[in-house]
């Protein structure tokens, strides 16, 4: 029995990870630590330039005392904020969406002669149809037509 006990797989203590492992070093950044940066490096550069207009301003000509309540709260700074609409924020990494320029759904395809996009076979057979007025129309619609002078 003592040599069972002995041999018995279930009582020998298992590490989960060898104690000489280490994470491999990962020498590629993701997108989201690179704009988290960028957007560090702004602020940073924000607060900075906050402070020394704060330094600067009216370094030359003093205050008088009673010319400045005490009863008035300090100004916060103003960060900046990413929004929807913001100038500032990062450009998007996805490719542009193209759509059919007869029905308005998701185009995989465009015609070669044309230029024009189209969802599936009926569209295209519509395309083939078109006169030429009604082809720049429709890339007029979607301003990729050209004007030849």
């Amino acid at each position: 029995m003592a040599l069972l006990d002995k041999l018995d797989m279930q009582k020998i203590h298992k590490p989960f990870r060898n104690p000489r492992w280490k994470p491999a070093q990962r020498r590629n950044k993701t997108v989201k630590q690179i704009v988290s940066e960028a957007q560090r490096k702004e602020q940073a550069l924000l607060l900075q330039s906050v402070q020394a207009t704060r330094n600067n301003s009216a370094a030359g000509t003093p205050q008088p005392e009673a010319a400045v309540p005490e009863s008035q709260p300090a100004q916060p700074i103003v960060t900046p904020s990413y929004t929807y609409t913001s100038i500032q924020a990062a450009p998007s990494f996805k490719p542009k969406q193209k759509y059919c320029d007869i029905t308005g759904l998701p185009a995989p395809y465009s015609d070669p002669k044309t230029g024009l996009r189209y969802h599936n076979t009926e569209v295209y057979s519509v395309i083939k149809t078109l006169s030429t007025t009604q082809v720049q129309d429709y890339l007029a619609a979607r301003g990729a037509h050209t004007v030849l002078k």
